[in-house]
């Protein structure tokens, strides 16, 4: 799964644990074309523990973190109980994605005829995750992949993939613009500002509605509260920017999430 060959110390790994011993427990990581750890009973769990067995059997899917790996002589030592829930539960999730996404490349590869592993060298210069990628496709594109080398029927695969598989949380905040034009031709000023509103952010969803003048409500709708905050900022900034050039005046004077 990883393009690199042994994990870096403090990186949280998934393992299989493979055998239990009295004083460790031996485990593969998933991640490392199943590498060989090891957990020192010490790093099982914290306090005493009479039975090694209480807390890790054969066969477990477990999250670890890198204590010292030596390449020379191949050894990985590893804790299980420096990493909690929320970690574990994280890990677990981003390794279930990346599954996913390796299998969601290899749908693309058949159905444009080559193999996974000429859209994966591809596609690391950018991308030591694959998952990530297909996000980033349903949410902006197939711009993602005009910088990379691939032939079109292979963009078209991946971006079907992508939007048959991707479902992206996304998250909404409004505002309420105040614009005014005592122009003769006031109306089309405010006609031209919102229009200016329209696909201004890759990515994004805009929404203006008439409240009643001189009030407008903008409703943005992002990947995440950040990208959100940004496209409202400067939406707003572009529509009121047209009204104030003609002469009016607009101010964004509520925003909330």
């Amino acid at each position: 799964m990883s393009e690199r060959l042994w994990p870096e110390d403090g990186e949280l790994v998934v393992c299989t644990v493979v055998d239990v011993k009295d004083f460790a427990a031996f485990v593969t990581l998933d991640e490392y074309d199943a590498s060989q750890g090891l957990i020192p009973i010490s790093e099982i769990a914290r306090g005493w523990i009479k039975y090694i067995r209480d807390f890790i059997r054969e066969g477990q899917k477990v999250v670890c973190k890198v204590l010292h790996v030596d390449t020379s002589r191949g050894h990985i030592d590893l804790s299980l109980k420096d990493v909690n829930d929320h970690q574990r539960r994280e890990k677990i999730q981003e390794w279930k994605n990346e599954q996913k996404a390796h299998k969601w490349i290899g749908f693309a590869a058949e159905a444009s005829g080559i193999e996974p592993a000429q859209i994966t060298d591809t596609l690391r210069s950018e991308y030591s995750m694959f998952y990530p990628l297909f996000e980033d496709l349903v949410i902006h594109g197939d711009e993602v992949l005009r910088r990379f080398d691939l032939s079109e029927p292979v963009i078209k695969a991946l971006m079907t993939v992508a939007a048959d598989n991707v479902k992206v949380q996304k998250v909404t905040i409004s505002g309420i613009m105040d614009m005014m034009s005592d122009k003769p031709d006031g109306v089309n000023v405010i006609r031209r500002a919102l229009r200016s509103a329209e696909g201004k952010v890759p990515g994004v969803e805009v929404e203006i509605t008439y409240l009643g003048a001189p009030r407008y409500q903008i409703k943005v709708t992002a990947p995440d509260y950040k990208s959100a905050e940004k496209a409202i900022e400067k939406v707003a900034a572009n529509t009121i920017g047209v009204v104030e050039r003609a002469g009016g005046t607009g101010k964004l004077i509520r925003k909330a999430k």
